[in-house]
């Protein structure tokens, strides 16, 4: 099992039913892999779509979503959609194709620090090192993007790590064993190839890539706060609502909110991907004067909207 059918039997277990993509090379034994196991590869026409699509996917199920991009310049694409999702609080897991391992800085195609272009954006950016290290990599991105505050993750996957061992042996030039070497330059050279590749491939037979789906762990407030929020809109004369994006992580859970809107009868402004909670037409609902509706009110409630200038 080479490393891209690795990283496809993992999505799958985590509940992964689309890949968003511009394809590439660097990149292409994910799709194969993931086309196997019945997962659907959408092709876009942009790095970035492909990005905002994942985006999308994670804010209307719940579960991360996943965009695969070729290297360099595919990665770079990606920038303004990544940034947004971060600020979005949106996780997605964006996996970037890299040049082979042996390679790196010595002018390989489309070879760039992506890690140094990535880490400001994301909430975590690692680059796969060994083939037996993918399992444990791919679930900690999972975790990560959903843990606390949502966010995106990036995950550098090179190129020799996601072809056949034989494949990427022939690519180094690496001969067989029974090949005696010509000189001491070219048993030298043989040697440190085999061991680099030996360090890439070591322990990939004896990989276990059964993965259990990483739940979303979201804050629960204590009884005691219940009970607090509870007085303090018993005693307000002029309360108001302010719900965002930040209440509709869980979006299988928005009837259960909008219920609980209706109940407490407050009035309530939403935006981000709240808007449409409580349906076209709701009196409970403001849409204009929210500044204003905020200097006059006694109680502002705040629900997954940040405490920003908005």
């Amino acid at each position: 099992m080479n490393g891209g059918e690795i990283i496809s039997n993992i999505l799958q277990q985590q509940g992964i039913r689309f890949l968003f993509t511009l394809c590439g090379g660097h990149v292409s034994p994910i799709f194969v892999s993931a086309e196997r196991l019945g997962i659907r590869v959408i092709d876009t026409r942009h790095e970035a779509t492909a990005v905002f699509a994942a985006d999308a996917v994670s804010r209307l199920t719940g579960v991360p979503g996943v965009a695969v991009v070729t290297a360099g310049p595919g990665l770079t694409n990606t920038v303004t959609a990544v940034k947004n999702a971060l600020l979005a609080q949106s996780p997605l897991i964006l996996l970037g194709g890299a040049a082979a391992t042996m390679l790196r800085g010595r002018g390989a195609l489309q070879d760039i620090n992506q890690l140094e272009l990535m880490r400001p954006n994301v909430k975590w950016a690692t680059s796969i090192k060994r083939v037996c290290d993918i399992p444990s990599i791919i679930s900690k991105a999972f975790r990560v993007a959903q843990d606390g505050v949502p966010g995106p993750v990036f995950v550098e996957c090179p190129i020799d790590l996601l072809y056949d061992e034989s494949l990427v042996k022939e690519w180094y030039g690496i001969k067989s064993k029974e090949v005696p070497p010509r000189n001491i330059q070219e048993r030298f050279l043989q040697w440190y190839l085999n061991r680099h590749a030996e360090k890439l491939f070591a322990g990939a037979n004896q990989i276990d890539i059964s993965s259990k789906p990483i739940i979303s762990t979201y804050p629960h407030h204590s009884q005691s706060h219940i009970e607090q929020a509870e007085k303090l809109i018993q005693k307000a004369k002029r309360p108001i609502m302010l719900i965002g994006s930040g209440a509709m992580m869980l979006p299988q859970k928005a009837d259960i909110l909008a219920e609980s809107v209706q109940k407490l009868g407050i009035p309530v402004y939403l935006s981000g991907m709240a808007r449409g909670l409580l349906g076209k037409v709701n009196r409970l609902q403001m849409r204009h004067n929210r500044k204003q509706a905020i200097r006059q009110s006694d109680l502002v409630i705040l629900a997954g909207v940040p405490n920003d200038f908005r």
